[in-house]
Order: C-alpha cells, then structure tokens, then sequence
C-alpha cells in the first residue's frame, strides 16, 4: 500500500541576517518556541554588513513550517528572503528523464540508429512481431497509467495532479528492479475510452501498470485488458496491497502459531485493495473469509447491485453471517482492513480470538490508532512509515514485473501473486521474525530477487510464460 510519511516536514529558509544585531541562539530560540529543529546552515554569502544562510528546518507539520518563519522573520536585523519546501525542490521539472543507451558521435552512427539503417530493423520485426522484444525498448517497459480518479488519500484529484505519483512510482521500477517506467496520465474517466487507449498504445510496452483507478471501474479496465492484450497487467491497488497483506499474515501466523486454513479473517472495505486481498487470501488457502463493507456483512443469501459484491459474497462467508463489522469480529483470528480510519473498536478486538492480528491499512489514520491497540493486539500492522510492520506495495510491483519480463509473461496470476507473497515473507528469517518484524524493508536488497524468481517459477509451471530465462534453465547432462 502506497503510504504518506507522517513523520514530519522539512523546509529550508534563505535569510538575510545582520550579523551585528542577530545570533544563531536568536534563529534557534525562535524555531524552538514553535517546535521546529535546525539540522542545517549553510553559508550562501558573507560580508562585515549582511550575510545570508539557508537554514534547513524539520517540523512535523506544514502548519509550524509557516509559524517558524513567521516568528523568525519577526527577529529584528532578519529577512526572509526565501522558503523552499524541499519535497517540492525534488519535484521542479519532473522526477525522471529519457537518456539514448548509445551516443550518436557522427554520420556513420546516426545512419544506423535512424535513417536509412533503421529501415532493415522495422521490415525485420514488420515479417515477425515477437523481435519487438529484441529490437526495441518493450522488453523493458512498463506503462504506468492512471486517470487520477484514486490517489491515495487524495482521491478524484486530476490526470495533471495524479502525474507525480506515476513519476515516483516510474523511479522505484527503475532503482530497484532495472525495470524502464513510463509515467501515462489520461485525461478521461469513460472506462471505455481508457481501455481502448491502453489497447491502443500497447505495442509499445511490454507490461501495464494499472495505479489510483477510482473502483468499481478499475475491476472492468483490468479485466477487458488482461482479455485483449498478451502482456500483463496488474493493477498495484489491487494486487500490490494484497500480496504484501499476505506476506505480513504469513508471518504474522508463525508468531501466534495459526495456520490461514483455520483462522477466521474478517476483510473490511471491499473496494479495489479489499476485493483482491479477499481473492488472494482464498487462493492462499483461507476457508474461513468475511467481507464487510459500508452495509455490513456481505452474505450469499442476500443480492447485491454491485457485481463486485456479488461475487464476493458467494465465495466468502460460508456460514452465511449477516450483522456488522463488530459481529464479524466476534472470535476472529485477523481483521485486515482498507477502508476507513477509527472503525475499528477496542471492544470489537476484545471479542476477537486469543492472540488478535490487526492489520490496519486506511491512510493517514488507520482503522485503530496503533496507541489504542497496544495490550490489544498480538501483531499491527499498518500502512504507515512511522510505525513498525509498514505494508508498502513498494515491496511487491518491481519484483514481480522484472519476474515477469525475464519470463515474457503473458499474465500476472494468481498463482504468481501467492508466489511473490511467500518470497517477501521469506526474507525475515525465523531467528529474526518477531511481532514488531513481519515484513521486509522497502530498501531490503533480497526482495526484488527473491519475488522475481519466485514469479519467474510460477510462470513457467502455470504455462503463461514465453521463454525460460536462462538461469532457470535445467543444465544437460553430459552426453544429452
């Protein structure tokens, strides 16, 4: 799960300073009245009559970032002359750049890498398609695509505003997994239009990354897409969440001594995160899974509007349980919610099961406040970055693409997707595994390995991949 780092903010102000009439005691005392720390100074320009700093200040909300400077430029002999956020200095003229693999140093090279040269490549993948691959950067690529219906706590923000995300997320494909992101913001929300643009531009890439799709939406764009394209496609709301869900719950199990097949988990929020994580946990052996949402229980014997609902009640909730959230919960062994922040009770955790496991994913404020849980809970889990045990989708989408690229999928399955889950969790080793460590660092070097062999494997055995990369193939014996 994408997550906001709630920890603080940073700032730095440029100011100009008489330096017969204003101290570094003066500047700290007036960002310490308002709870601000000083973590940096450096000298821009000097003289016997001004000299100009830029100070670096953290804080831990926007709101004191603007009384710090209010109270530092009321200091007599200062003047602020400037205030950069430094969030905002990562971002001025985007976050990424195209670079050519190959100077072009005379004639001889641009007649190879255009025209005429070019000319012999195209006629070559012209008579066989499958040389893209080979010839051109789809081997590689990913589209990242969005329309900016569903960013993070954010929601319905615009194709402009969402293009920042998608940067971000192009950058980690990059840094962590080698893998060539390419950011795509449309500016539609017809479903249809969006799925035959996709369809249309699809030559190009050698995988889709679905991202901020609003629901119910996102559920018919991926579906028509894994129909029509032979490439694969995943949207990381969905099927990111869940697998690192799965690889948190794993691990959480080991801790409390459960096995999935014998607990009962309660899903709550049955959007895009809620739906696939229920999915993935049937598909990881789960019997006993209750979805809830915004009307309560989802029950087989009840028929629902939403198609999405529909389906998910006739493959949870076997004993066919109706009530609310608070009903669910009574002896239940998991509560995993996407939904909404302070829903979940410290009473409705009191009738949970011996040893609760809570994962509580709404963003910024989580179902229950971590503060509130502690004595409650076996194992938390959230989508925060300031607390232990973040689930953070960072740890599933490169792996699984550059498993995906270096097999040739033509899919992402299920099967692929409990796969990834298994090696995230696999990483914390049993010496290391404890309630306040059941998932991996995002910055963690084995993960991206781990989940691309792991996702090459279950291509090969489920028949969606197009070659076998050649590490994973079988050496002949001599004499074969």
């Amino acid at each position: 799960m994408k997550s906001f780092n709630t920890s603080g903010t940073s700032a730095i102000l440029r100011l100009e300073m008489d330096p017969q009439k204003v101290s570094f005691v003066d500047i700290a005392t007036a960002v310490g009245n308002e709870q601000g720390d000083i973590v940096a100074i450096d000298v821009i320009e000097s003289s016997e009559a001004t000299t100009v700093r830029d100070y670096t200040i953290n804080t831990k909300t926007q709101a004191q970032v603007n009384e710090v400077v209010k109270s530092v430029g009321e200091i007599p002999g200062v003047k602020v002359l400037t205030v950069s956020d430094r969030t905002f200095l990562m971002h001025i003229g985007g976050k990424i750049e195209i670079k050519a693999k190959r100077p072009i140093q005379n004639r001889d090279d641009l007649s190879r890498v255009y025209t005429p040269g070019v000319a012999r490549v195209c006629e070559a993948i012209a008579d066989d398609e499958s040389k893209a691959y080979k010839l051109t950067i789809k081997r590689n690529t990913v589209a990242i695509i969005s329309d900016g219906t569903a960013v993070l706590g954010l929601g319905d923000i615009g194709p402009y505003a969402a293009m920042p995300v998608m940067e971000g997320k192009a950058m980690l494909f990059k840094q962590l997994a080698q893998v060539d992101g390419f950011p795509i913001c449309l500016d539609t929300k017809d479903t249809q239009e969006i799925i035959d643009t996709i369809v249309r531009m699809a030559p190009a890439f050698g995988g889709i990354n679905l991202e901020d799709i609003s629901a119910p939406r996102c559920f018919e764009i991926e579906q028509a897409l894994r129909e029509r394209l032979d490439i694969p496609v995943f949207h990381d709301d969905q099927h990111g969440t869940a697998v690192v869900i799965l690889a948190g719950l794993l691990n959480a199990l080991k801790i409390v001594g459960k096995n999935i097949s014998d607990c009962k988990i309660v899903v709550t929020g049955m959007g895009a995160a809620g739906v696939a994580c229920t999915k993935i946990l049937l598909n990881a052996g789960a019997k006993q899974v209750i979805g809830v949402d915004r009307d309560g229980i989802l029950s087989r014997s009840t028929t629902y509007e939403n198609p999405v609902w529909e389906e998910i009640s006739n493959i949870t909730n076997p004993d066919d349980m109706k009530g609310e959230l608070a009903d669910a919960l009574v002896d239940a062994d998991v509560f995993v919610g996407v939904s909404r922040g302070n829903i979940l009770k410290p009473d409705m955790v009191r009738a949970m099961a011996k040893d609760p496991i809570v994962f509580a994913m709404a963003n910024p404020q989580p179902e229950i406040d971590p503060e509130d849980a502690v004595g409650l809970v076996r194992v938390l889990a959230t989508g925060r970055s300031d607390y232990p045990n973040q689930i953070n989708n960072v740890l599933c989408f490169p792996g699984i693409f550059r498993g995906a690229f270096d097999c040739r999928a033509i899919d992402i399955n299920e099967e692929m997707k409990v796969a990834a889950a298994h090696a995230i969790a696999s990483i914390i080793t049993d010496e290391e595994l404890n309630e306040q460590y059941i998932i991996p660092s995002v910055f963690n070097d084995k993960v991206v390995k781990s989940v691309r062999d792991a996702v090459v494997q279950a291509a090969i055995a489920t028949g969606v991949a197009r070659k076998t990369p050649r590490d994973k193939r079988k050496p002949l014996l001599f004499g074969e």
